[in-house]
């Protein structure tokens, strides 16, 4: 079944901390203006974003060395994401929008004012990887009676999983007509505050490894690594 849906606003809180951390917040002071500035933004974030979700579960085939998924003609290449769901008889794709109208904002404020445009960008950031997790996290409540849990998430253009999937993804998930979701002739999402990815489900015993910066496409030039941060990744 095809699951289509909001995320609650009135639930999403916008954690200042991850929002600092997106700018490269390193423990520097912070003047009033600019707290104060942050905290505009947040709510400015909240007023604006439309967050939409639509995800699907499908059976997993193994053939030829790649993931095949019973039901469409989606394939998954990889030798990182065979590694990921290499535990998972099942898995979910996933797709998640914050809608136009933040991209439109983000732009405006690069014309006259790049400070906000900076914060306010960070802020749908946090909040779109918020609404994953919060997804995440419903869809998981549901799995724990039946002993099974998710895994990490996994998007197109980590490691060897290549963003070319994107267009394929989005057409099984039908999410250009469900939430909105489209893809450039680059294969970048459309609004660009979006995620598309995938997770496995696995026995609730079964051991989970690390997140590694290793699998990630942004693992040479991430920030967040350099700066011994892991958790950025």
């Amino acid at each position: 079944m095809l699951y289509v849906g909001d995320s609650d606003i009135m639930t999403l809180c916008i954690d200042r901390k991850e929002v600092l951390r997106y700018l490269g917040y390193r423990g520097q002071y912070i003047g009033s203006d600019l707290d104060s500035l942050i905290g505009e933004c947040i709510d400015e974030t909240k007023s604006i974003i439309k967050p939409r979700y639509t995800y699907k579960a499908f059976q997993i085939v193994r053939r030829d060395g790649n993931i095949h998924l019973m039901g469409c003609t989606l394939t998954l290449e990889g030798r990182d994401i065979a590694r990921q769901l290499e535990n998972a008889n099942l898995c979910i794709l996933m797709a998640v929008t914050l809608g136009n109208a933040i991209d439109t904002k983000i732009r405006y404020y690069e014309k006259v004012d790049m400070t906000k445009a900076l914060i306010l960008d960070a802020c749908a950031t946090t909040a779109v990887e918020e609404v994953c997790d919060n997804l995440c996290n419903e869809i998981e409540d549901g799995l724990r009676y039946r002993g099974q849990k998710l895994t990490y998430r996994y998007s197109p253009g980590y490691g060897d999983f290549s963003i070319d999937i994107q267009r394929d993804f989005i057409s099984v998930l039908r999410a250009d007509r469900g939430i909105g979701l489209n893809v450039s002739s680059h294969s970048i999402l459309v609004p660009r505050k979006s995620v598309t990815a995938i997770v496995g489900i696995v026995d609730i015993k079964q051991a989970e490894g690390e997140k590694g910066c290793l699998n990630c496409s942004r693992y040479l030039d991430c920030k967040f690594r350099k700066a011994g941060d892991a958790h950025g990744c």
